[in-house]
């Protein structure tokens, strides 16, 4: 159920709601975890623009985007940490309509500590969340007792 913050100076972006929505449902993916409520519903990005001036490396230059990708802890290995990089930059780059961008995008992985993890007012432990998405999909389950 990751968070996902894109900061770039504004304009770089034509439609921020299909970029999020993209960016979401890759992380999502990458995450390997049911296509449930739980994780539709809490999975999101959010597209920040910044005011022209406002980024800058060492050189000066501000032509860069940052994507920060918020995680529960343990949720990505290695792979698929590869994964969401290559696949959040392009992204990224195909959403700001600049091939170029992918030499320009930085892409941020954190894992939130265990029990750091809030949703609806509680602090969830990664068996919280566990433990909800079992719920979620017995009764969905349960819901439809004659599929096998």
């Amino acid at each position: 159920m990751p968070m996902i913050d894109v900061y770039a100076t504004g304009g770089t972006f034509k439609d921020h709601h299909a970029l999020a929505q993209r960016l979401a449902a890759a992380v999502m993916r990458w995450e390997a975890v049911p296509e449930i409520s739980l994780f539709q519903r809490n999975t999101a990005a959010f597209v920040h623009d910044l005011p022209a001036g406002s980024i800058a490396n060492v050189a000066g230059e501000s032509n860069y985007v940052r994507v920060q990708v918020l995680t529960p802890v343990g949720v990505l290995d290695r792979d698929k940490q590869l994964g969401v990089v290559k696949e959040l930059t392009e992204i990224v780059a195909d959403a700001a309509g600049d091939p170029g961008l992918h030499e320009r995008t930085w892409v941020l992985i954190t894992e939130s500590p265990e029990g750091g993890w809030g949703i609806n007012g509680h602090a969830n432990t990664g068996a919280d969340i566990a433990q909800a998405a079992r719920a979620e999909l017995g009764a969905i389950a349960a819901a439809r007792p004659n599929e096998s």
